[in-house]
């Protein structure tokens, strides 16, 4: 980098060597993340053989691994939209809440009369909506997004209940019911998973390559540069907003394959399983930095680790005593990667 005319020349070494640790930091950043995700892997690897260990008839079954993958895949959805919002320094708390507002108004009697595609795209819409709905109170009504987020938790909570009256509302349109049956999956991978793998890479292509990507670090690492920058931070915002709420809508048409119905407590607890995958994904729950690969990564350590407790019989309660451990342990070595990088 050249000097500026007017510093002195014995200063010149000092500002060199600044300017190569400053280029040389996201690198060493960078080396941090391939060891996180490399981490996630080794977790994964580490409870894929516990599974075959303790449960090798079941765990190992083509079925069960399938399973395993089927229900990853709806809250995965949720998840990809969720780190979004998390690296532009948000967070979502409803988005349980709009994946079952989205599943019940998909499955009542007057939307299954417009068949396939009227349920998938009221589900869709329906979560857009609500992003919407999110995006305006944060964006351009000055919401703390806490708050609007918690707002739209409860209210969409008790929409959905007031549709569905307290009762399952059971689908009848065979052919969203044939996208859960065996029949059609393609290769051995149920059309769910192909669902969830394709958000996955579009939402990996416009974090990483992509103009709305890079605004998206920008607005999460330092909104008022960001803003100083040219970036329209309400308007990026909005849209972050937005796309979250296309991803619930995803989940929830996702969901009503799955179950093959809509109920008001569907998408119960998304929120805290979608941010704790992201967090322990390496997205900084400060903003600034995300991964959709980490965030995909933390969705299959949790599933997994869910399917080898009911597969061993093990209490729930133990169950979420061993995520919380695991999230208490991923935000540690994340403050740690942190002061490191400070250094």
């Amino acid at each position: 980098m050249t000097q500026p005319a007017t510093a002195a020349h014995k200063d010149a070494p000092t500002s060199a060597a600044k300017s190569a640790g400053e280029q040389e930091s996201p690198r060493r950043l960078g080396l941090r993340w391939d060891v996180r995700t490399l981490s996630l892997l080794g977790v994964l690897a580490v409870l894929v053989a516990v599974g075959g260990i303790t449960a090798p008839n079941e765990f190992l079954a083509t079925s069960n691994l399938q399973l395993v993958l089927t229900q990853a895949s709806v809250i995965g959805v949720v998840t990809v939209g969720m780190t979004f919002v998390i690296t532009s320094g948000g967070i979502d708390l409803s988005v349980g809440a709009m994946v079952a507002l989205a599943s019940v108004w998909a499955t009542t009697v007057a939307t299954q009369e417009f068949g396939f595609a009227g349920i998938l795209f009221t589900a869709v819409i329906v979560g857009v909506g609500c992003g919407l709905v999110n995006g305006l109170l944060i964006a351009y009504g000055r919401m703390v997004p806490f708050i609007a987020t918690l707002a739209m938790l409860a209210s969409a909570r008790g929409l959905a209940l007031q549709i569905t009256d307290g009762s399952t509302q059971v689908v009848t349109v065979s052919s969203v019911l044939d996208l859960g049956a065996r029949d059609s999956y393609v290769l051995g991978i149920p059309p769910l998973v192909l669902i969830f793998a394709a958000v996955t890479v579009i939402g990996w292509l416009l974090l990483n390559r992509t103009t709305f990507g890079r605004r998206t670090v920008a607005v999460g690492g330092n909104a008022e540069a960001a803003r100083l920058a040219g970036i329209d931070v309400r308007r990026q915002r909005l849209y972050l907003y937005l796309l979250s709420g296309l991803c619930c809508g995803i989940a929830a048409f996702m969901l009503i394959v799955l179950a093959g119905s809509g109920q008001n407590t569907n998408g119960n607890l998304y929120e805290l399983d979608a941010i704790a995958a992201a967090i322990i994904g390496g997205t900084l729950l400060s903003g600034g930095r995300g991964t959709i690969v980490g965030s995909v990564l933390g969705v299959l350590v949790f599933t997994t680790i869910t399917n080898i407790f009911a597969l061993n019989n093990l209490e729930t309660a133990v169950q979420q005593i061993a995520k919380g451990a695991i999230i208490v342990a991923a935000v540690l070595v994340q403050r740690r990667s942190l002061h490191g990088g400070d250094a």
